[in-house]
């Protein structure tokens, strides 16, 4: 039988934890740094927020700090 799971770095979207573990930030600072209503690398699926990781991975390779 084939094992079709995804490692994370192949997924589009990542769940608050799969993004903490990938991009190592706490859960918590991915949730201030999601919270805004327009935020583009965020998808809610219902109350899941799902992290886009290709526009995330370009928004911190554009900051100084979090």
């Amino acid at each position: 039988m084939k094992n079709n799971t995804l490692s994370i770095s192949e997924k589009s979207l990542l769940t608050l934890e799969e993004a903490a573990e990938y991009f190592n930030i706490g859960v918590k600072k991915l949730r201030l740094l999601t919270a805004g209503d327009n935020c583009p690398f965020v998808l809610w699926n219902g109350s899941k927020r799902l992290i886009k990781r290709i526009p995330f991975e370009k928004f911190l390779h554009s900051q100084f700090s979090i």
